[in-house]
Order: structure tokens, then sequence, then C-alpha cells
């Protein structure tokens, strides 16, 4: 039987400060979902986008922030919603 995973709908935000491939969220929120290390970040069901997670306590509990540039190329507007899970491990 598989393991369920945590996971929650959270609000994606632009940062200029996030580094490229990183996503800032709060240390609370990365214990309640078991994130380790990767997240995963599904979009309307449709796009999925993973980044290294970094804790950081200046993040809302309701939020991620994100790399702005690399949100924009993949099409994601600032404020989405989007559903946050540990990335799975194979």
């Amino acid at each position: 039987m598989a393991v369920q995973r945590r996971e929650r709908r959270l609000r994606v935000r632009w940062r200029e400060e996030v580094p490229s491939g990183k996503a800032f969220i709060n240390p609370e929120t990365m214990k309640e979902l078991a994130i380790l290390s990767e997240v995963e970040v599904v979009i309307a069901g449709k796009k999925k986008l993973y980044f290294t997670a970094m804790p950081n306590e200046s993040v809302p509990r309701r939020e991620v922030w994100c790399n702005a540039d690399e949100l924009k190329s993949s099409g994601v507007a600032d404020n989405s919603i989007a559903t946050i899970r540990a990335k799975r491990v194979e």
C-alpha cells in the first residue's frame, strides 16, 4: 500500500531575492508537509515544477516564494494557488 503524501494549497509568490531553482518555505509548513529537500509545486493540476526547498522564517505560512524569472518563464502568475507537497522519492 502506498504512503499518502501530505499536501496543501498555498499561494506561490514571485520574489527576486530567491535564487533560481530554489523555493523559500516557512519551516513550520515544511515540517507539516514532511518536506526534507525538494518540493513539488502543481499549478491547476497541469504544470509541475520542482524546487530545492529552503526554510525561511520570513515567509508567511500560507505562501511559497520562488524565483520571479523562473515562474514567469513557466507561465505562472504571481499569487497563484498551487498544490505543494514533498517531491516523491523514487
